[in-house]
């Protein structure tokens, strides 16, 4: 589903290989991050990566990032992202944290439409450096 988007396909191969491999087992042996799968019957229709993050400010809050949240073309529009992030942001809360923040792409309007219905506010500007 990373590649199966107009921003992934660029960024992202369409067959797994041995770095994708590596980067699964980083993040599953970190108990910080947790990769969420929806399914339907055995069918994979959704993923995000959840990364808890301690902090110092707001006196020693932990927040949530959500990352690399995806939909499968085919069940875009049914509802299947809002109980994702509904799920998440749930997560999140029992959790202890603070707020749940993520990232989009300037140019997924529709993304931004999306995570503005879910109450999130477009506070930061956020930077990115590629290296």
């Amino acid at each position: 589903m990373l590649a199966d988007d107009v921003l992934g396909k660029s960024r992202d191969a369409g067959t797994v290989d041995e770095r994708y491999e590596q980067a699964f087992a980083s993040i599953d042996a970190d108990p910080r991050n947790h990769l969420i799968v929806g399914d339907d019957g055995g069918q994979v229709i959704a993923c995000m990566q959840l990364t808890f993050i301690p902090g110092l400010g707001r006196h020693g809050a932990e927040r949530c990032l959500v990352e690399a949240v995806r939909v499968h073309s085919d069940r875009r529009g049914t509802g299947v992202g809002w109980q994702l992030m509904a799920w998440a942001i749930e997560r999140a809360r029992a959790r202890g944290c603070v707020m749940v923040q993520l990232t989009s792409a300037k140019t997924r309007v529709d993304a931004h439409r999306f995570y503005l219905r879910l109450g999130f506010v477009a506070s930061h500007e956020g930077m990115k450096l590629a290296l």
